[in-house]
């Protein structure tokens, strides 16, 4: 479509250069001259300097640095994401259900719907209008998802989750699995039944490979609008509050509570009946294992160092407890004579 249209559309200002057609999006360092990108800050500013792309997204104040046309936006990467959905729509699943697919005669499925290859549908499943699900599925006994929601391929939904509207499911997300619950009997492990369920709210979306545990007794709860990435564990009776965002590895033990407006870097590792406020920021590789109430960003974990850096600091490890009390008597020994000199 020409720029000026498409600029309409998602919200931008059409800025400069001649009012070309553009059919796809492309990286800042290809040379297509049908391409749409876009700069998100100013540390890309040579990129820019030397794009192919038949037009730009940038922020106003960039605009002169421009070799092509350009589109103005405050939030270039949120209008970039806008332009990706026009220039390349997603092709929708044929309605109705594939013949090698086996659904239950109670399952309620909406017209709308589309049910791909070798897909199993058990017995009481609801499926909202404009639902996808994609080959190889499994949804389980009593489970419901909402309107226009997708599971892409080989997502399994276990017995009496719920899903919400506009929820995307990557391949190989399992939802509702039982939680990790056992109970000492002597050197023996037994097994806790599960007997809550999942719920997960409207426009969630949950990488490849992710598992959300069902509750031990209860809930556990995905709110509205949580992005969940790839390889990422959620325990039993965890609660991810609205608008959280967490990055690929995570893991949350059961029963913590996650505030709104999150974020979660890659690998962070939390403990197990915690509370983590609002608007609270985890760096990567961090190991969560008390409350943080309070927003704001934590860290820790230790940087990657040289190699002889590492281990020389490693092997004084082991001697920071007895440097500790030596200090601590030191510090006893100079305030004692402090004392003594002030009294004389």
């Amino acid at each position: 479509m020409l720029v000026s249209e498409l600029a309409t559309r998602i919200g931008a200002r059409f800025a400069q250069g001649p009012d070309a057609d553009v059919t796809r999006v492309c990286a800042l360092d290809d040379s297509c001259a049908d391409g749409l990108s876009f700069l998100s800050s100013g540390r890309h500013l040579k990129g820019l300097h030397a794009t192919g792309a038949g037009a730009v997204i940038l922020a106003p104040e960039f605009v002169g640095e421009a070799p092509c046309p350009c589109l103005t936006a405050e939030n270039p990467t949120l209008a970039f994401a806008r332009a990706v959905e026009l220039l390349h729509p997603r092709q929708r699943a044929p309605v109705g259900c594939h013949p090698s697919a086996v659904v239950a005669g109670t399952a309620v499925i909406d017209p709308s719907a589309s049910i791909g290859p070798l897909c199993v549908i058990e017995d009481q499943v609801r499926i909202g209008a404009g639902v996808e699900i994609g080959p190889g599925c499994l949804v389980q006994r009593d489970s419901a998802i909402g309107d226009d929601s997708r599971l892409t391929a080989a997502v399994t939904i276990c017995a009496g989750s719920i899903i919400g509207k506009r929820v995307l499911l990557h391949p190989g997300a399992v939802i509702g699995r039982d939680g990790f619950g056992f109970a000492r009997d002597g050197e023996r492990w037994v097994r806790i039944p599960q007997v809550g369920r999942v719920r997960i709210g409207d426009d969630v979306e949950i990488g490849t490979n992710s598992a959300v545990d069902r509750g031990a007794i209860g809930e556990t709860l995905i709110s509205d609008g949580v992005k969940i990435d790839n390889l990422i564990q959620i325990g039993h009776n965890v609660q991810v509050g609205e608008n959280t965002a967490m990055a690929a590895c995570s893991g949350v033990s059961g029963s913590t509570k996650i505030g709104k407006n999150c974020t979660v870097a890659g690998a962070v590792g939390m403990a197990g009946h915690l509370t983590i406020g609002d608007g609270v920021h985890f760096s990567g590789m961090a190991m969560v294992t008390r409350s943080f109430e309070q927003s704001g960003s934590y860290s820790s974990g230790i940087p990657a160092m040289p190699s002889a850096d590492w281990r020389r600091n490693v092997a004084r490890f082991r001697h920071l407890d007895e440097m500790a009390r030596r200090l601590r008597r030191l510090e006893d020994e100079v305030a004692a004579l402090r004392e003594m000199q002030a009294t004389e």
